[in-house]
């Protein structure tokens, strides 16, 4: 007798009543887009404009609202390929090492003379000593700086070499210190970039490194490429120095250590400030925009326990004096201490809008890119080509769609109609799953989804046949049908574990386009189980109990 369980029935059909409920908001895509769009922008300021609440209401909030978010291909967007400047980072560190050159010779000045800095190449330190005589004390004193490479394949090598060229001292990097610094350097930007694109909502973005020093980075659904490279092209570079005076004369020499930079907002005002900064943005563990006590845009900030510390001693020592908040090498704001701050958290103000002190806090948040980037290639993708793309994929979609319930219905009759329920049921499952993982639609994602239907009714196939062959053995109608599904699962587990281990070698060792081919088809082939074993026998059981026919023909 075909019975399935109740219990079994109730769960098929929540099943596919939920699937119909998570897959809807795609049927409304630009609707639901603008709501979880203004539901970001309200979580990520901390209030709402007006318009954000005009779209914030125009999804209910009690049904789910996630989407199936569409590639570059499909949506448009912006492509770019950028290179990032390696020799900043090498010039970054021989910067960061002459202090600890210069207070080491210092500790032997009685022996070595005098200590200055020589003009050499940015990756390059050469330090002059004043008594040669000293120079093999000063050399190991300097060496005694190195320390082992942090890398597998630079280990137990040092990540300076010192040698001596006449009354010099010449400080290079080691080959595996280089490389660990280009692998190190390649990551943070990636990492950076990745997290600046994604503080602004933008979906599924494709970031990957290209060669040795390039990285892709393609961003479906903003703008243009300009927008893209004012996002994560700024350095963002936060740093908090004592201020050593005001002037207003441009040309003013700063001398040495100290730096001569602009006031936002106040035309011909300069500050020299001390060159080493007190603490630096890498120091922040958060910002986020806020007001100040005059109701004006401000960033809120706070310090890690280490630049919490530093923060509060200077403040302490130097009550009453001002201390300059630079960002990108322009003054934003040099307010005056006025106690000792203890908590490590403060206050950014300055002439800022509610927009520009919102992505100058996602900046921050996203910390300074290591080193300055130049852009090789950039690219407009146009919503008009995307929504040809759409079209082109909708029409194959259809097409194939139609193809396919054309053939189950010649074939098979009244059970192929059913056979096509189950599959409409199948695709609508399949979209409910990629709106949940958030994942990307492209079109080689499209013809993941037109092959899913193909392999979905093959399963019926199979099972109509092993039904066709029972009823030549005289076998009754309800029985047959059990036994078809039955005996058919055997053939329909062994293909699709087959396919579906293909989908997972694909993802595992793809990339881009094709992962997302891999990811819809391997959705695909677990709602096709689903819906070809389960929900057609459900179906089919349903019209058997209400017509209850003495005969059937498949």
């Amino acid at each position: 007798m075909l019975q399935t369980p109740l219990w079994k029935r109730l769960v098929i059909w929540c099943v596919c009543v939920l699937g119909v409920i998570w897959a809807s908001p795609n049927l409304f895509y630009a609707t639901v887009e603008q709501h979880n769009d203004a539901a970001q922008a309200i979580e990520a300021a901390g209030f709402a404009t007006p318009e954000q609440e005009a779209a914030l209401g125009q999804w209910p909030e009690f049904l789910p609202s996630s989407l199936i978010n569409l590639g570059l291909d499909l949506r448009g967007g912006a492509h770019l390929l950028a290179e990032v400047s390696l020799d900043d980072v090498y010039q970054q560190r021989m910067d960061g090492y002459w202090p600890q050159v210069r207070d080491t010779l210092r500790d032997i000045r009685d022996k070595v003379g005098a200590v200055r800095r020589a003009p050499s190449p940015p990756d390059v330190l050469r330090v002059t000593i004043s008594n040669p005589e000293a120079m093999t004390e000063a050399v190991a004193a300097v060496r005694a700086l190195a320390t082992p490479v942090v890398s597998l394949t630079g280990v137990g090598q040092s990540d300076i070499e010192v040698s001596v060229e006449g009354a010099d001292i010449v400080v290079t990097l080691s080959e595996a210190e280089r490389a660990a610094t280009d692998t190190r350097t390649m990551q943070q930007s990636l990492e950076i970039i990745r997290r600046r694109v994604d503080e602004v909502g933008t979906r599924e973005p494709t970031i990957q490194r290209q060669g040795s020093d390039r990285i892709l980075i393609q961003v479906p659904g903003i703008g243009s490429a300009g927008e893209l490279k004012s996002l994560i092209g700024t350095t963002a570079k936060l740093t908090f120095n004592a201020v050593v005076r005001r002037t207003t004369n441009a040309a003013e020499d700063a001398g040495p250590r100290n730096l001569l930079l602009p006031v936002m907002g106040e035309e011909g005002s300069y500050l020299v400030v001390e060159e080493t900064p007190v603490v630096t943005g890498e120091d922040l563990i958060d910002s986020q925009p806020a007001f100040d006590q005059n109701n004006r845009p401000a960033v809120d900030f706070r310090f890690n326990p280490s630049g919490a510390v530093r923060f509060g001693d200077y403040t302490a020592a130097n009550i009453g004096k001002p201390f300059a908040i630079v960002l990108d090498n322009e003054v934003i704001s040099a307010p005056v201490i006025q106690s000792h701050i203890a908590g490590g958290s403060g206050i950014i103000t300055g002439s800022f809008t509610v927009e520009e002190a919102t992505q100058l806090a996602v900046l921050l948040r996203a910390g300074a890119l290591p080193a300055e980037m130049t852009f090789l290639e950039e690219r407009t993708i146009g919503p008009e080509l995307g929504a040809d793309s759409i079209q082109a994929g909708q029409r194959a979609a259809i097409v194939g769609a139609v193809a396919v319930a054309l053939f189950m219905v010649l074939c098979y009759g009244w059970f192929g109609v059913m056979a096509n329920m189950a599959l409409a049921i199948n695709i609508v499952l399949l979209f409910a799953l990629l709106s949940s993982i958030g994942a990307t639609l492209t079109l080689p994602g499209i013809a993941g989804i037109v092959l899913t239907m193909g392999m979905a009714v093959d399963a019926n196939v199979l099972i109509y046949e092993r039904i066709r062959e029972e009823l030549r053995h005289g076998v009754a109608p309800g029985r047959a049908i059990e036994i078809g599904f039955d005996k058919a699962l055997s053939a329909i587990t062994d293909s699709n574990v087959t396919a579906i281990l293909t989908a997972v070698i694909m993802f595992w060792i793809g990339s881009g386009a094709v992962r997302g081919f891999a990811v819809t088809l391997g959705l695909g082939i677990i709602t096709s189980m689903f819906t070809a074993v389960y929900v057609t026998r459900l179906i089919i059981e349903t019209w058997m109990a209400y017509r209850r026919p003495k005969t059937i023909t498949v």
